[in-house]
């Protein structure tokens, strides 16, 4: 008889066919899902990479330098009339036109140097001649018989055999005869001219004189009949440049020395002199006084290689200076000065031949090159600044210019500028304007203040309420009511943010602002009123506290909150009554504290319900993670439930809601409809919560539709979604190595 020890165990085979199949299966799907993850994972990476690599590939542009190369060389036309009093190009950079010293006017093909016509001056031979403004095509001559002629150059685009054809023409809008606005030989002269009135002055060898005429429109036959008026001016030796301001309001006369006297013009009998200048320093010659674009900024140069910007700055009394700005210096005297025609940059000819291109609101230099061996000569910008025509001796030489963007400079990104029409240098963006003489702002600290503004008041509304609101679900609450209240959390992060921007924007506000001071109450009212009702709880019998299941406490707070929240509202107007003196937006007023409907305090609200589910969740789970061992071995040694949740949970969780807090950053750094619908929209630099603010992902939504593609607003908004790009980078960077830390220090627990 045998045993069971005699009993053979049978033995297991692990080399079946069946067993084989299901191995290699196995490792096929392994290896499948290795492979699969791994082409997932570099697939985003390689994505984000290209995100990035774009966003550089398209502000590239913005710091590259500037280029200039020479197309041709030629005689210059009809140089028998004489020296060039004025040299220019219309927009195609086809056609040429120089001002002789004899007065013709010589239009020339801007290519080879051919004279397309010379149109002959009908008075003769000029003894003054002054440009009113590149963009207006309008120059003046002044005469010996203290005659002013007005002349406009004009371009007429045609088509024929499909081919553009560009017809120049001289018109003379206020006639042949000229305008006499002098008794004397006219030595040097100034025009602006606009739509109500044309300003001349003039200076003889020892005389002034300034002729104003107002325009006025016949509504019956549409003729403009001219009122003349005139004054004499206080003669200033050694008048070497006049210049009259855009608005006509001023006229700087300026000595070869650099000594300015600026008059007021505005009242033609009661001119008075307002200011004395000295324009240059030391020993130093003026060379040029010029304006720049928009006729706001003067520009100055002297022998000793200084361009200086002055513009008009009013002082406390509202009363306006002529105010240095800045200044850019070279090493060698300069010979001349061209303004470009749509921006705000200039280019200097020095004695050396080397030309160098500048900006004024970048203060930046983007070219410095020889491009000619002659000591004297003359520049001229063509009118899209895409050319540059030089005269030197007997020859004018063409070159091309790729300046694109000469606006955009680290300093004027990052740095604060003295804008034109500003009292101080500021941090501003405003990239587009009404006219064509607006000075672009580009300043992205605005932007980046308000996106820190924005999801600072966000966090402070979300962080606390939303990693309490965890904690106390996680560990406090009974089980089935967590189980109702998780999901309905979650579940807000499913609404969109364009209908709590919607509803932020169109009701909160509006709300917001009727009820201030019920906003103020309620921050009191609620947490003493949850307080109380807590300590009157304690205080029940026991009876009444047990009818309630323990963890299901919370639920008694729902009605008392409506209740407090109802009765704060309800008290609005009476708080505001007595305690604000029925106005507590001018109340805030007096303190100081400027009040915008659509502010910091609703996207704080807006955008901090948004974030809280996020937060929330992740915070929840880590705390929820916590093993429990650790919370019973806790309470078994004597801790209380608080004590071992503030150094027990808390501390084994803090990775994953550090995380969370992040991760709840991110998306309020990057949150765009709440912001664009809900804060007014306005690029300013005050932390002020009862004012908004423009965040970078808002002015990508507002302006990157609208802006021109290449242009230099085009890549600067791209340059602001590299920022916000390389914020986020950072933020969960750091986020990564504190978790990690954290990690590492309480994962021992």
């Amino acid at each position: 008889m045998s045993t069971k020890a005699d009993q053979k165990i049978p033995e297991l085979d692990f080399d079946t066919p069946a067993l084989k199949r299901h191995r290699k299966v196995r490792a096929l799907k392994d290896r499948g899902a290795t492979v699969g993850i791994a082409i997932g994972g570099s697939s985003v990476i390689v994505a984000v990479l290209l995100i990035c690599f774009y966003l550089v590939y398209e502000i590239a542009p913005l710091f590259t330098g500037a280029d200039i190369e020479q197309q041709n060389s030629y005689p210059v036309p009809a140089l028998e009339a004489g020296k060039s009093l004025y040299l220019t190009s219309e927009e195609q950079v086809e056609v040429g036109l120089r001002v002789a010293e004899n007065g013709d006017m010589i239009y020339f093909n801007a290519a080879n140097g051919d004279i397309i016509e010379q149109v002959q001056n009908p008075l003769g031979e000029p003894t003054a001649f002054a440009v009113e403004a590149n963009t207006s095509n309008l120059f003046a001559f002044g005469y010996a018989d203290g005659r002013v002629l007005v002349a406009q150059q004009n371009y007429k685009i045609t088509y024929p055999d499909g081919e553009r054809l560009i017809t120049p023409s001289i018109q003379y809008p206020y006639g042949t005869e000229g305008i006499q606005v002098a008794d004397f030989a006219l030595r040097d002269i100034s025009v602006r001219d606009s739509e109500d009135s044309l300003t001349i002055a003039a200076v003889g060898d020892n005389a002034a004189q300034v002729t104003r005429l107002d325009k006025d429109v016949n509504f019956i036959t549409e003729e403009v009949e001219l009122t003349e008026s005139s004054a004499s001016l206080p003669y200033v030796d050694d008048t070497y440049s006049l210049l009259i301001s855009g608005d006509q309001r001023y006229l700087y006369m300026a000595t070869r020395s650099g000594a300015m006297t600026e008059f007021d013009i505005r009242d033609m009998d009661d001119i008075t002199q307002k200011d004395q200048i000295d324009l240059v320093e030391g020993d130093a010659q003026l060379v040029s006084m010029q304006y720049l674009l928009g006729q706001s900024s003067v520009m100055v140069a002297d022998t000793s290689g200084r361009v200086t910007q002055w513009f008009n700055v009013r002082d406390d009394n509202n009363v306006e200076h002529l105010t240095f700005i800045r200044d850019v210096q070279q090493t060698n005297a300069i010979v001349d000065v061209a303004m470009e025609h749509r921006r705000k940059g200039f280019a200097t000819l020095d004695e050396r031949g080397f030309v160098a291109i500048y900006n004024a609101t970048s203060s930046s230099q983007v070219i410095n090159e020889k491009l000619t061996d002659s000591a004297t000569g003359m520049i001229s910008f063509a009118p899209r600044a895409n050319a540059l025509l030089l005269e030197d001796g007997q020859q004018i030489n063409l070159f091309e210019v790729d300046n694109e963007h000469p606006e955009v400079s680290w300093s004027s990104i990052w740095g604060d500028v003295w804008y034109e029409g500003y009292q101080e240098s500021t941090y501003t963006w405003q990239s587009s304007a009404a006219n064509n003489d607006f000075e672009p702002k580009y300043s992205l600290v605005p932007l980046a203040f308000g996106t820190i503004k924005a999801a600072f008041y966000a966090m402070v509304v979300a962080v606390p309420l939303a990693i309490c609101g965890a904690i106390y679900t996680a560990y406090f609450m009974a089980p089935g009511l967590r189980r109702k209240v998780k999901p309905v959390i979650e579940l807000m992060e499913a609404l969109p943010t364009v209908i709590l921007g919607f509803l932020a924007g169109i009701f909160f506000a509006p709300f917001l602002e009727e009820h201030l001071a019920a906003a103020f109450s309620i921050l009191v009212v609620l947490p003493v009123g949850i307080l109380l009702f807590a300590l009157l709880w304690s205080r029940m019998p026991q009876g009444i506290r047990w009818m309630v299941p323990e963890g299901w406490q919370p639920v008694l707070l729902i009605p008392l909150i409506v209740v407090l929240g109802w009765g704060c509202v309800a008290m609005s107007p009476m708080i505001e009554l007595y305690w604000f003196d029925g106005n507590i937006r001018g109340w805030l007023g007096d303190q100081g504290i400027t009040f915008d409907q659509r502010n910091a305090l609703v996207v704080g609200f807006a955008m901090g319900f948004a974030v809280i589910p996020t937060i929330f969740s992740i915070t929840e789970d880590a705390i929820f993670s916590v093993p429990k061992a650790l919370t019973q071995g806790s309470l078994a040694l004597g801790a209380t439930y608080w004590q071992t949740m503030t150094r027990v949970v808390l501390p084994t969780a803090s990775p994953g809601i550090f995380s969370a807090i992040m991760i709840g950053m991110g998306r309020a750094v990057g949150e765009t409809m709440i912001v664009l619908m809900a804060t007014g929209n306005t690029p300013i630099m005050d932390f002020n919560i009862f004012e908004g603010m423009r965040t970078l992902a808002a002015n990508l939504a507002v302006e990157v539709p609208e802006s021109e593609v290449g242009s230099s607003h085009y890549r600067i908004l791209f340059l602001a979604a590299f920022v916000l790009f390389v914020f986020t980078f950072v933020v969960n960077t750091i986020a990564e190595t504190v978790r990690q830390h954290l990690r590492k220090k309480y994962g021992s627990l």
